[in-house]
């Protein structure tokens, strides 16, 4: 495993991140195909053997059982201070609705730390932009979380480039902790941050961790080729189901340069999306160890230039998806 700096932070972070919307009690939340406790412990137990010291969960993930597998998990297998432990907040959870409000980021801090069974957080993300809760009552909201030692730094994910601009700039002018890290949608077929998010999180030193690095398993496959998990998916449909006919030309495409190199068409687009500036770890989810050995394998992959234009050569713009 490789290693760098998230960002300005002192967090030494693996350049693969645990997804862990995969973990949780398959009865509690809306994803059924979600990998109850036993079976969870034994993908983190291989992560953490295999080098992934970084793990990304949310407050909302299969109703809050996902936060408590792997504070369990991370227990009970290395020491807190080796891991960095990210979570989020807007999405409900529990009693808490949905939104970025003081009172619900202060609850779902508290909340999030009882289910991880954790004195703090490495990284608390906002999981969405709040368009009804001034943001200047967020940001100091987080802040003050910081300031309370809750969490160490603070991270934003999915918003335009615009927003995300507007929030860095309120928080330099009132002194406030300043968002470490962006966490959005990136990948083979989904290049739109591009255009502006990407060129901005470089200049700012931003990291950024994107989510869907393998378009929830469309870059992994033969085009066409169904899992449970994309079947009974909903919300990964509305993010490709308008760009298919492009989509596909880059999934072949993809095919054929990791034929030629003898590597998986999952490792090529991992070692494709590590190639790029401004990219710290992006974040994986898998539910079979052999998956997750195959993946960690991509951060020893350096591409070739021929090869990362062959892969981006076929790319024909995209709506901007993943937001709400």
């Amino acid at each position: 495993m490789h290693y760098l700096s998230l960002g300005k932070t002192d967090l030494r972070v693996s350049r693969l991140c645990l997804g862990c919307m995969t973990f949780g009690e398959p009865s509690r939340g809306n994803h059924a195909w979600t990998l109850p406790e036993e079976s969870s412990r034994v993908i983190i137990k291989r992560a953490l053997d295999g080098g992934i010291n970084f793990f990304d969960t949310a407050n909302s993930y299969s109703d809050g059982s996902s936060e408590e597998i792997l504070g369990r998990a991370l227990r009970d297998f290395s020491r807190r201070e080796d891991v960095v432990v990210a979570t989020k907040v807007f999405h409900a959870a529990g009693s808490l609705k949905q939104g970025l409000s003081r009172a619900q980021i202060m609850q779902s801090i508290d909340d999030s730390l009882s289910r991880l069974n954790m004195d703090y957080v490495d990284l608390l993300q906002i999981h969405r932009w709040d368009p009804n809760t001034p943001l200047e009552e967020t940001l100091e909201a987080l802040h003050d979380v910081v300031k309370m030692g809750k969490a160490r730094y603070i991270g934003a994910s999915s918003m335009y480039a615009w927003q995300f601009a507007r929030a860095l700039y309120t928080q330099d002018n009132h002194g406030w902790t300043r968002f470490v890290t962006m966490q959005d949608q990136y990948n083979l077929i989904q290049r739109e941050e591009e255009r502006e998010m990407l060129p901005l999180c470089y200049a700012e030193n931003i990291a950024v961790i994107p989510w869907s690095p393998l378009a929830r398993g469309r870059l992994t496959r033969a085009w066409g080729e169904t899992t449970a998990r994309l079947v009974s998916d909903e919300f990964g449909k509305t993010l490709y189901a308008s760009s298919e006919e492009n989509d596909a030309q880059i999934a072949e495409r993809l095919a054929n340069v990791a034929a030629a190199r003898g590597t998986t068409r999952a490792q090529a687009a991992l070692a494709w999306l590590l190639s790029k500036p401004a990219i710290a770890a992006p974040i994986i989810g898998t539910s079979r160890t052999e998956q997750l050995d195959e993946l960690i394998q991509a951060v020893d992959i350096t591409l070739e230039p021929e090869e990362i234009a062959e892969l981006e050569m076929a790319y024909a713009p995209h709506h901007v998806v993943g937001f709400s």
